[in-house]
């Protein structure tokens, strides 16, 4: 009569057994996935601030950081694409929220100086990067202290940290492309001649500096184009900027001469030039 009471027993356990291996395998299962997806969520994450278009990452990390308020990769994923996307007004207070989270960091610091600066708000820009301890050295943190400095006209502070964001990366054309103007606005041609020489050495393709060193160059009345690569197209539009600088140091006639270079060396219309030398020729009639 006690088998049925025994069977049952046995029966009620192997069942709670199966139950818990069930519960067990669905947990070990239900982690896996977790893992898989915090995975793909960090890849997604990388690809929305690399190759995704600017504005579509925004998007995802709105509605990400919404979900994650605490969560600071995300928030930082946020703030980052705004900057991507060229919102900077958007991209400052997006900051300023990241750098008071938990675990923020001097970088992030100085991530919220370069998102206040190109928003213009100078000030604020240089009260953050004031909070940062001198210790910490990267490019971009002297990138931005020179071009602060620069603002204030602290050429020597400026002057230094210029020289050490160059010694910090491997691709400086576009800081002694900005030192360089520096120089120039300073009236220091000669060194800006040689700093924007520079940049081009290091970026043959950096246009902004080929017409900056034009710049350095007429200012000097030197006129002769240098000897830098440049396609046709280049060519005539650093023409077009020697002549407007020759005529603004008076000398009207080499500036004319340069700016007719220009037009005949463009392969289509070049339709600035032809203004230029136009109201060039009706100023002399009229005059």
């Amino acid at each position: 009569m006690r088998h049925p009471v025994i069977l049952a027993v046995s029966l009620a356990g192997v069942l709670a057994l199966s139950a818990c291996e069930q519960k067990s395998a669905d947990q070990t299962v239900e982690r896996a996935f977790q893992d898989v997806n915090v995975i793909d969520e960090s890849d997604l994450n990388d690809v929305m601030l690399t190759v995704a278009d600017p504005n579509e990452a925004v998007t995802y990390f709105q509605r990400t950081a919404a979900e994650n308020p605490d969560r600071i990769d995300i928030q930082r994923g946020l703030a980052s694409s705004l900057v991507r996307a060229k919102r900077y007004s958007e991209a400052a207070p997006a900051y300023a929220k990241v750098v008071k989270l938990e675990g923020a960091n001097n970088d992030d610091r100085v991530d919220y100086a370069d998102a206040l600066l190109r928003s213009g708000d100078w000030a604020r820009a240089e009260q953050e990067l004031d909070k940062v301890p001198p210790t910490f050295e990267t490019f971009k943190r002297y990138r931005l202290e020179a071009l602060i400095a620069d603002s204030n006209k602290e050429w020597k502070k400026s002057d230094s940290f210029y020289e050490t964001a160059v010694g910090l990366t491997t691709r400086p054309s576009g800081v002694l492309n900005n030192w360089g103007y520096s120089k120039l606005t300073r009236g220091d041609y000669a060194d800006a001649e040689r700093l924007f020489s520079d940049a081009i050495r290091q970026d043959p393709n950096l246009f902004t500096a080929k017409n900056n060193l034009i710049l350095a160059r007429g200012a000097q009345r030197n006129y002769a184009l240098p000897v830098i690569p440049m396609d046709q197209v280049e060519r005539a539009q650093l023409l077009h900027t020697l002549g407007l600088t020759a005529v603004k140091q008076g000398d009207v006639q080499t500036g004319k001469s340069l700016l007719r270079d220009a037009i005949e060396t463009h392969p289509q219309h070049f339709e600035a030039a032809v203004r230029s030398l136009r109201a060039l020729d009706e100023n002399a009639s009229n005059g």
